[in-house]
């Protein structure tokens, strides 16, 4: 069973946290200060973190980027504020999911659960093919991106998005058929997942190539536009 590292400077949230995912089956380890966290997080190797925002010493925000400097290992947020903001810099910094407090736990052991399901490649769907154009490779078998000739690190989702959004060129899809299509039913988050997914794409994708672009189509969604 998956071991998961929660970091959060509250004790009794830890606590709490910790005896729901040992009912559930996960061999857990707990922080409670960002420096903390990274140590154990190199020293454990754990298969997910939930990352509280707001920690001594160092905060869950440079916890996440070292974290992602150093893997692709799947990071939930805890956080007690709900503004955008908060939201879209942590998947920017590439965390896979958020939380705001207070939370339920059984909702906590959900999105675990979901995260899980989509970060792990083993568990993915076996009808993972090839797309190439122009300077572009997505191979969903292997999850690897190649621009250029060149493999470019990108989490899963990104990939699978990229895969779906190229797989029906000049289509647009609104965001919440992407999130249908790409993240599936059970996805808890909302359509601005969507957004930043698809900026971090296209910082990956700048410059490729003239033959092909990720499209904004104002007030509907996106598209893989692709010249006649």
């Amino acid at each position: 069973m998956a071991k998961i590292l929660i970091a959060d400077d509250d004790r009794n949230i830890c606590e709490l946290l910790r005896l729901y995912l040992v009912k559930e089956g996960y061999e857990t380890c707990i922080a409670n200060d960002g420096e903390a966290a990274v140590q154990m997080y190199e020293r454990e190797k754990p298969d997910l973190l939930l990352l509280d925002v707001m920690m001594p010493r160092m905060d869950g925000w440079e916890v996440c980027r070292k974290v992602r400097a150093a893997g692709k290992t799947p990071v939930i947020m805890l956080t007690a504020k709900g503004e955008t903001f908060d939201k879209v810099l942590g998947l920017e910094l590439g965390a896979d999911d958020y939380m705001v407090k207070p939370f339920d736990t059984k909702e906590v052991v959900a999105r675990i659960k979901a995260v899980l399901r989509r970060c792990t490649p083993s568990e993915q769907p076996s009808t993972g093919g090839q797309i190439t154009y122009d300077n572009l490779s997505v191979d969903l078998s292997r999850y690897e991106l190649k621009v250029k000739g060149k493999v470019v690190d990108a989490p899963p989702k990104e990939l699978e998005l990229l895969y779906y959004l190229a797989s029906h060129p000049n289509h647009v899809f609104t965001r919440d058929q992407l999130l249908d299509e790409v993240w599936g039913f059970e996805y808890y988050g909302d359509s601005r997942t969507i957004d930043v997914h698809v900026k971090r794409l296209r910082e990956k994708l700048e410059g490729a190539s003239d033959d092909w672009s990720l499209k904004t189509v104002w007030g509907v969604g996106y598209k893989f536009e692709v010249k006649d």
